[in-house]
């Protein structure tokens, strides 16, 4: 089993994470905010990954810095449990339709953090959530996980359809991206022999 662990301590937030990338899909998450929540159980269900979270975080000011550090460990968790990368396929795209919305999510498992995020939002927020903090989030997950991440979304008029799409899109794509490659089974799949750089 992969398998990564996190605890992230700061002045700001108190995160621990678990995660299991050969799990069921399985996840126990509570952030305190419910609609990080809701998006976090679809990674969890729909990249079978299993996934623990426990945060706690000044939202008395706001939920900045729960969402961005809440990114930020379940990257380093998900790092931590792809190990030296051996056998992985590396490269994966989703197209995710919900609704009225399509998005598309590709990304490489590449030890150089990138994100590009082509998302806009037609209100401001998502029930208390600002529509502004996804791309904190899917920010701080690309650059601790080591992913080159590109998340678009196509067309879409929902604001909530669009960001689950998202979250969906990179929920399937790290799935693929994940799974162990019966050919290459022992082999980190770069030319160089090793990722990053």
């Amino acid at each position: 089993m992969r398998e990564g662990s996190v605890t992230r301590k700061t002045k700001e937030t108190l995160i621990e994470v678990r995660v299991n990338l050969d799990g069921s899909g399985t996840y126990d998450i509570l952030t305190g905010i419910g609609f990080l929540d809701h998006m976090l159980e679809q990674l969890s269900r729909h990249s079978m990954m299993d996934l623990y979270v426990r945060a706690e975080g000044d939202l008395h000011i706001d939920f900045h810095h729960t969402t961005e550090d809440t990114g930020i460990a379940i990257g380093q968790a998900v790092n931590k449990a792809l190990g030296d990368n051996a056998g992985i396929t590396r490269f994966a795209s989703a197209y995710i339709p919900m609704d009225e919305t399509l998005s598309r999510v590709a990304l490489d498992i590449s030890a150089r953090p990138y994100l590009i995020w082509r998302v806009d939002f037609s209100k401001p927020k998502l029930g208390d959530m600002d529509t502004e903090l996804f791309k904190e989030w899917f920010q701080a997950f690309a650059q601790a996980a080591g992913i080159t991440l590109h998340v678009e979304n196509l067309y879409g008029e929902n604001n909530h359809h669009i960001v689950e799409s998202c979250f969906k899109g990179l929920a399937r794509s790290l799935r693929a991206a994940m799974t162990i490659d019966p050919r290459a089974a022992d082999a980190v799949p770069s030319t160089k022999g090793t990722l990053g750089g």
